[in-house]
């Protein structure tokens, strides 16, 4: 009688074990699809912000050093090679892009331009999806957490190698107030 409750033990305790560690695997798949998510909005920004720049480049007196830096943003924010870099360069991405658009105000022709409205609003469409998606990963990963950081599933999560993951945090420079002056306008 006793081998056979021990039996059962060991089984329960295998089942336990073997749900827990798919469970954890599953939670930690949906965190890997919303990074996945996130980069494919950061993708389409990308693809955005060579149509939006051209045609700012056909009015006269668009400043140039505005379009080369969200240029020089985009490029290095498309050549990143891992996660923590990534971050680091779409945030400089991001504080060109609220820049060009500041510039872009002080150019009526610019702003009357249908084709640019369209792209602009495209763009601004974009970067509140690239926030939800940030966001949604966010979520995904403080429950994976949670998960793994829970008595009993933290021992199954160490012994099959599941670890912390981080969240997407804002930057030192997107957590300052953006200060807009009007000098910075003027022609």
């Amino acid at each position: 009688m006793t081998k056979i409750i021990i039996g059962v033990v060991l089984v329960l305790i295998v089942l336990y074990v073997v749900a827990t560690a798919n469970r954890l695997t599953q939670m930690k798949n949906r965190v890997e699809n919303q990074a996945a998510q996130v980069d494919v909005q950061l993708k389409r920004r990308y693809d955005l912000i060579p149509n939006l720049l051209e045609t700012a480049k056909g009015y006269a007196g668009f400043e140039r050093s505005t379009l080369e830096a969200v240029t020089k943003a985009r490029t290095a924010a498309m050549g990143a090679s891992n996660r923590s870099e990534e971050l680091q360069v779409n945030t400089e991405l991001t504080n060109a892009l609220q820049r060009f658009t500041m510039v872009s105000e002080s150019y009526p022709e610019l702003k009357a331009n249908a084709n640019f409205m369209q792209l602009q609003n495209e763009l601004s469409a974009t970067e509140d999806k690239i926030g939800k998606a940030r966001q949604f990963y966010n979520d995904t990963v403080l429950k994976y957490n949670n998960a793994i950081g829970m008595i009993p599933a933290n021992l199954v999560a160490a012994l099959f190698g599941h670890g912390k993951l981080s969240f997407l945090d804002a930057s030192g420079e997107e957590r300052k107030n953006v200060k807009i002056q009007a000098e910075q306008f003027r022609m």
